[in-house]
């Protein structure tokens, strides 16, 4: 018995195959008319207690089953129709009778009318509605991913909640492409009951009045009565299953089921209730209008309106009520939260890297709202560690209220580094240097790099390209500001845990390594301190072997870190030499001779390290002539570099980092061999004179 209930939808099926070929009689086929009827009347209610499409996923295979079904049942019809004189049954003749009312022609007409609803209307519709659902949840496809991938990175969701939600996605796309060719099938059947009536009737009565001798009044009253009966016994179900297509392709943006929905939508807008009450009782001023009917509808929705209305505002008061009374609670069980000391510890936590953003921008960042800065920062973050070989941690997102509406703010380790303000629906218009006209527009100061530009409006775009500006939307100024922001602070953010991480990593393709200078060599916390000193001058780490093996071989020496790292750099001169190379060369300026000497001279060694005891006079003459030649070959250069001796590198870098920190210095021992040096100005400092 039970093997028999898990098969019955097989037995199902080929029975519906079976009576495509097999006559029936009328008994039966008034009993599979009724199935009929009751499977399209289950789905079409079925359709309305759903909360979403995917609550009912088997809907493609049961409209191909119950499209099968009403073609069979509409053969097995006919074949009677056509050899019993109209005699189909008591279904087909009780519909066709009703439908008629002793009118023949009348009863055909309204018969056709509501073939022809059936068809171009419902079915073309939900044919329609199901064809875009399917190309619009396929568009939306890789959109759905990177959001889903976004939430899992910045920690909004786990990666079994991003597994479910994936899944739910791929269900989706699967089940709007079923139902997008799965509607062709109601399409055509309605095709089918159209033709399947006119043969009905037309061979009905040639095979009456010739083989029968029946009158043309009899063949028309016995074979109208047939064709109508039959066409509405397998159209009623047909006209059900085209309205539950339409109903569960559009029940993608639903909340709850067909009646929460229509109940919560339409009761939570009692004005509309009342305008339209009053409308309709208006509609009384038109002469000989039904004023009975008019007044009974105006007054029903006017007073459902009105009681609507009163109740709304009474749960308005009550919400009020109820919030300040937990406010008021609130207090109370905060201040018992607190009393635990271990809760107070919970609130020392600092966030790696916030950003807080006025009301304005929200739209920006809201995914819900369209926006699209999580994805950028997926982008940023995949883009960053390939450059740099490190992974940007979370960026916690946050609203703020208390600043300017279109402000932002970049925080590292909970305290403000960065803040920048931008136009949403505007964009940034930049002169590169070599514009060719001015535009109108707001003027402001780009965040991140500090160049003056204007904000424009969408009109203005076009033209601002035409003259040569480089023109940026919201959205990529906040991000561009929020990638320099890190990349600056990088160094910052680098923790134990990810050190063991960017190990555990290497271990992957080369433990021995690892295990030979963690910990014997060098410790975790020395190990850091190099890879800060590293990024702290923007060079990448990704090449983690590289920099374990340099530690290794002079590790057992040297125990500075600030050396290890100069001899890591120097492991690195491919890397560095590629950041800083233009077309095969290197334009620097360089140091003079007088310089360098009195740099090591002056270098002290103390229990703190080594610091330079220079002149307070000649750090200033060497500062205002390396501001002076950079300012001088700005125009070659757009990104200055200092070439110095390798002895000098570090501690010049940290002279000059007191005044210009972001300039890079190298030595020569950094630079790969097949690069050729272009020096295109001398720093002499106090020398510059003589």
């Amino acid at each position: 018995m039970k093997s028999v209930l898990n098969n019955v939808i097989v037995f199902f099926v080929i029975g519906i195959i079976a009576l495509i070929l097999i006559p029936l009689p009328t008994f039966v086929l008034d009993f599979m008319f009724i199935v009929s009827i009751a499977i399209s009347l289950l789905i079409l209610t079925m359709t309305m207690y759903i909360n979403g499409p995917l609550d009912f996923s088997i809907f493609p295979s049961l409209l191909l089953i119950t499209t099968i079904l009403r073609l069979a049942l509409n053969i097995s019809s006919t074949r009677l129709i056509l050899s019993e004189q109209g005699q189909a049954g008591k279904v087909i003749e009780t519909f066709g009778s009703f439908v008629l009312r002793g009118n023949a022609i009348v009863g055909f007409i309204v018969f056709m009318i509501i073939i022809t609803v059936q068809f171009i209307v419902i079915t073309k519709g939900a044919e329609r509605i199901a064809e875009v659902s399917a190309r619009f949840t396929l568009d939306a496809m890789p959109g759905k991913q990177m959001a889903i991938d976004a939430d899992m990175n910045s920690g909004l969701i786990t990666e079994d909640e991003a597994k479910l939600r994936r899944e739910k996605i791929q269900r989706e796309s699967e089940f709007f492409g079923a139902m997008d060719g799965a509607t062709k099938l109601v399409k055509g059947d309605a095709i089918a009951a159209f033709i399947i009536a006119f043969i009905n009737l037309v061979a009905g009565s040639v095979i009456g009045m010739v083989q029968s001798g029946m009158s043309f009044a009899e063949v028309l009253n016995v074979y109208s009565i047939a064709t109508v009966g039959d066409g509405l016994v397998s159209q009623l179900p047909a006209l059900m299953i085209s309205t539950a297509t339409g109903m569960i392709v559009t029940r993608s943006a639903s909340e709850g089921n067909l009646n929460e929905d229509v109940k919560r939508q339409f009761m939570s807008q009692p004005r509309t209730l009342v305008f339209a009450g009053i409308a309709i009782l208006c509609m009384n001023l038109i002469p000989g209008s039904p004023h009975i009917q008019i007044s009974a509808m105006g007054l029903l929705i006017l007073i459902m309106g009105i009681v609507l209305l009163r109740a709304q505002r009474k749960e308005t008061v009550t919400a009020e009520r109820s919030e300040m009374q937990e406010l008021i609670e609130e207090e109370g069980t905060e201040a018992d939260y607190y009393r635990n000391i271990d809760n107070v510890y919970n609130l020392l936590g600092v966030e790696p890297v916030e950003m807080e953003f006025g009301y304005s921008l929200l739209p920006l960042v809201d995914e819900a709202s369209g926006g699209g800065f999580i994805d950028r920062i997926v982008i940023f973050r995949k883009q960053f560690a390939l450059d740099m070989g490190v992974v940007v941690p979370t960026v916690r997102l946050r609203d703020n209220g208390l600043i300017n509406p279109n402000q932002y703010l970049v925080k590292i380790k909970g305290e403000e580094v960065a803040r920048g303000e931008v136009l949403v629906d505007y964009y940034l218009a930049l002169d590169p240097g070599n514009a060719a006209g001015d535009i109108e527009g707001i003027d402001t100061i780009e965040p991140a790099y500090e160049i003056p530009g204007k904000w424009i409006t969408e009109s203005e775009r076009e033209i601002a390209e035409v003259y040569g500006y480089t023109v940026i939307d919201a959205l990529s100024v906040i991000v561009t500001h929020m990638s320099e922001v890190i990349k600056r602070h990088i160094h910052e953010l680098i923790s134990r845990q990810d050190i063991n991480v960017l190990l555990d990593n290497v271990k992957k393709n080369n433990a021995a390594i690892v295990d030979d200078v963690i910990p014997n060599i060098i410790s975790i916390s020395d190990l850091q301190k190099i890879l800060m000193n590293l990024l702290r001058e923007g060079v990448p780490i990704r090449d983690m072997e590289s920099i374990l093996e340099c530690i290794g071989d002079h590790g057992n020496t040297i125990k500075d870190t600030d050396m290890l790292t100069e001899y890591v750099r120097q492991r690195l001169k491919r890397t560095i030499t590629r950041k800083y190379t233009d077309g095969g060369s290197i334009k620097v300026l360089t140091l003079d001779q007088g310089i360098e000497n009195d740099i090591l001279n002056s270098a002290k060694q103390s229990d703190h390290g080594t610091y330079l005891a220079l002149e307070p006079q000649t750090v200033q003459q060497i500062v205002e002539d390396v501001n002076a030649q950079i300012n001088r070959v700005q125009e070659i250069v757009h990104r200055p570099v200092i070439l110095t001796s390798p002895i000098v590198r570090i501690y010049f870098k940290r002279l000059i980092d007191q005044f210009l920190p972001n300039l890079t210095v190298l030595s020569f021992n950094e630079i790969d061999s097949n690069i050729q040096i272009q020096a295109i100005g001398l720093i002499q400092g106090n020398r510059a004179a003589t």
